[in-house]
């Protein structure tokens, strides 16, 4: 753990010793095999660094550039998105994608998923010497997890669990973890983690609600069963569920007694969650599109960030027009115009220049009498599954009651309402103007649209004639004219090679 250690702190300071931080990144990443395997406490204490403060696997949402961020900001351990194990081995932009990282992203699990275990060990041994360990998600409630057989809904295949854990606690150079949900039973809940530890995992990570608790049926996470959990194994317990703040980092460890807590929802809404702080959203924005620009990911990535972390300013009716603009943003500079629009927008309010006059989201009131501004991060709560209910029973019954209205267009024809309301959608759309920044090909004379991910900022039709003339690759276009070349040329020498051989073999077939 040292080591790592050491790694992150020369990222972090950046003024230190040039060559040294050279060396770490020449060296990076270490091969399991050359790193001793620990187990259980060693293992999070030696390896780790016995982290209190963990960042939670996220789909499309923890990677590389946001991990990034949560370690500067006070996160001592930050998982990868959850994998397919048979994605990563077939795909190789999907593995290659998975496995970007740097000396700084230390210490670091990566998360599959899978109902194999040969898959899963053959993804799990490309993956180990990239990270720290590899942790098994039987947690994600998901419908596709459902449809896919992995997740929360292998919980009940008790051998085949054991059988994966076993068989990559066996195989690998790294140790292996498991993040779980809870059962209705309790006693069922407990001897499911004693089962998992008994197999070979060496963390657990217990999400404190059942399979079937998602979405507005979220509810609270049950602190109490990760508390007997805690007291019935011999491994470090990490405990997630309902922490949206610090105050709740802090009170889940003194109830559950776990030895660290992780955050996926509140991380995602105020990354700076681990220390303590709520800054505004455009500081936080603008500090990770810098990140992205440095460790590049999909934008779509980078919108879903953007949306949670202004979820509040956005969810306002005056910033609608944004809204809409952060939707159809392309770029980092489109998303930055955002980002800046909305910091000139909301600076004065928060230094005391000018007086906020409280708008509110109305779908969003709290039975209190203490609010903070829109524009600071701040937690996302959803009503109790008993009020979502009630409001769906409401609207059943109103619309039983409801007598059948009639739509009409504006030239009098009679429409349904779904048609209706699509034509109030589209009158809307047309109100607002957004504005689409399509650069041209670079190429003289050529109006065409360049390609975004062309390598020489052309289009496709003059990409062709520039790789085919001077004898390039574009990846983004995938033209390949170099290496279709370079082949040919290959093939033409082997061949050469093998004439005079041939000749030979028809001289002394005459003399015989």
């Amino acid at each position: 753990m040292k080591t790592n250690v050491t790694q992150a702190d020369n990222m972090t300071k950046g003024s230190e010793d040039v060559t040294s931080n050279t060396d770490v990144n020449q060296n990076f990443p270490i091969p399991a095999y050359q790193r001793p395997k620990l187990s259980g406490f060693e293992f999070y204490e030696k390896v780790l660094g016995s982290p209190k403060y963990v960042v939670a696997p996220m789909v499309d949402a923890s990677e590389l550039a946001w991990r990034i961020l949560c370690r500067r900001h006070g996160a001592q351990l930050c998982y990868s998105p959850m994998y397919h194990s048979s994605c990563f081995i077939k795909d190789i932009k999907y593995r290659t994608e998975a496995l970007q990282s740097c000396p700084e992203d230390r210490p670091f699990m990566i998360q599959f998923c899978g109902n194999d275990p040969k898959i899963m060990l053959e993804a799990a041994l490309i993956a180990q010497d990239h990270c720290d360990g590899i942790d098994i998600n039987l947690g994600c409630p998901q419908a596709i997890a459902k449809r896919g057989r992995y997740g929360a809904f292998l919980q009940d295949e008790w051998e085949l669990l054991a059988e994966i854990v076993s068989t990559l606690h066996q195989h690998l150079q790294v140790p292996v973890t498991c993040k779980i949900r809870i059962f209705d039973d309790e006693s069922k809940t407990i001897k499911y983690a004693q089962m998992l530890e008994s197999a070979g995992a060496q963390i657990i990570t217990v999400h404190g609600r059942t399979r079937e608790m998602k979405g507005p049926m979220t509810g609270i996470a049950d602190w109490e069963i990760i508390r007997k959990i805690r007291e019935s194994v011999n491994i470090p317990v990490f405990a997630n569920g309902n922490i949206c703040c610090i105050y709740d980092v802090k009170r889940c460890m003194e109830v559950t007694g776990v030895n660290g807590v992780m955050s996926a929802e509140g991380n995602l809404h105020n990354p700076f969650l681990f220390d303590g702080v709520s800054p505004t959203a455009w500081d936080v924005a603008n500090e990770y599109l810098n990140l992205v620009e440095l460790y590049p990911c999909p934008k779509s990535f980078v919108r879903g960030h953007l949306f949670k972390i202004f979820h509040h300013l956005l969810s306002l009716k005056s910033n609608a027009n944004e809204r809409l603009k952060m939707a159809n943003a392309y770029s980092i500079e489109s998303f930055r115009e955002v980002v800046n629009f909305l910091h000139d927008k909301y600076r004065p309010f928060h230094e005391g220049e000018a007086v906020w006059d409280g708008e509110v989201n109305e779908n969003f009131v709290l039975d209190c009498n203490l609010t903070i501004p829109p524009w600071i991060c701040q937690p996302y709560y959803r009503p109790p599954p008993a009020e979502h209910k009630q409001m769906l029973e409401e609207k059943q019954k109103a619309a039983e009651c409801r007598v059948k209205e009639k739509y009409f267009d504006k030239e009098g024809n009679a429409i349904s309402k779904k048609h209706m309301k699509k034509l109030k959608r589209l009158e809307k759309r047309a109100k607002i103007k957004i504005e689409r920044h399509e650069e041209l090909c670079t190429m003289v004379d050529c109006a065409n649209t360049r390609g975004l991910k062309c390598d020489f900022n052309l289009c496709r039709i003059c990409c062709k004639k520039k790789c085919f003339i001077e004898t390039f690759n574009c990846s983004g276009h995938k033209v390949f004219i170099k290496d279709k070349r370079e082949r040919a040329q290959h093939m033409e020498i082997i061949k050469k090679k093998m004439k005079p051989s041939n000749d030979v073999d028809d001289v002394s077939m005459d003399v015989e």
